[in-house]
């Protein structure tokens, strides 16, 4: 896939994506209805812009690339071929329904097993993070675009460490790991879903690791903070095309670190 190819396929997901937004401002701070998708498992959100986030995007690529297969939270897989798409139409629904504004469209382009195009939107403060092989990482807000930085020279001594929630990390088994990762680095605080993940790119974020992830859920930003100079993999190494725990570092060598920390066996194992 050549650049203008990623070039090409980053508007028309962008331009999807920024209608798409208009629909979760509709609810936003406002009464919604929330339905649990497991019920006596664990509490999984899901709300009526969910649902409308994703068919909308579906609609717009599907009418504009017929032969991409579609993967989506909501609505599941259609669609065949090594090219899809993957949705998350709002990340974080937690923090949706709460009223943070720490979520985020996701939107994201696959070619041949390489996360070739990534976007996360944050209509209500209107940020926009996004990545082409074409263009690199990007940020736009206000009309105005900066190029995306990781912070190069962070070290695990000094770095700022995020991530969802320890319930994630607690139902995963890797909690006593991140911990052992937290007394090592600077500061440590929990929250951010997609908006965490971002800011590793943006540069205010040094590590964010999450557990229990699904492709849409990372996929999308991986362009991003690669693009932006950082490192994105799971426990093995490599590119978490199925999610699962994630490590998202600010550079080569603070993944590594961490990377470490997190795959070390556990005391009497």
């Amino acid at each position: 896939m050549t650049g203008r190819d990623t070039g090409r396929y980053l508007d028309a997901g962008l331009a999807a994506v920024l209608e798409a937004g208009t629909i979760a401002l509709e609810y936003f701070r406002q009464p919604m209805d929330v339905q649990d998708k497991l019920p006596g498992v664990y509490y999984d959100p899901v709300t009526a812009a969910d649902r409308r986030i994703e068919t909308l995007i579906r609609e717009r690529l599907g009418a504009q690339f017929p032969s991409h297969r579609i993967v989506g939270e909501e609505h599941g897989d259609t669609g065949h071929g090594n090219t899809y798409w993957l949705i998350d139409p709002i990340d974080g629904t937690r923090s949706f329904i709460s009223g943070m504004p720490t979520w985020g469209i996701l939107l994201g382009l696959v070619e041949d097993g390489e996360p070739v195009v990534g976007i996360m939107h944050q209509p209500f403060t209107g940020e926009t993070f996004l990545a082409d092989a074409a263009g690199g990482a990007r940020y736009r807000r206000n009309g105005a675009e900066t190029r995306l930085q990781t912070r190069a020279d962070a070290t695990l001594a000094d770095a700022v460490l995020y991530s969802t929630h320890p319930a994630m990390l607690q139902r995963a088994g890797t909690l006593p790991r991140y911990l052992e990762l937290a007394r090592r680095c600077r500061l440590q605080r929990w929250g951010g879903d997609c908006y965490g993940f971002a800011l590793v790119a943006q540069g205010g974020i040094d590590l964010m690791i999450d557990s229990m992830l699904l492709p849409y859920d990372i996929v999308p930003l991986i362009p991003i903070i690669e693009g932006a100079g950082g490192v994105v993999t799971d426990l093995q190494g490599n590119s978490p095309l199925q999610g699962g725990t994630v490590i998202a570092a600010a550079n080569a060598r603070l993944h590594a670190a961490a990377l470490e920390i997190m795959t070390r066996p556990s005391a009497g194992s």
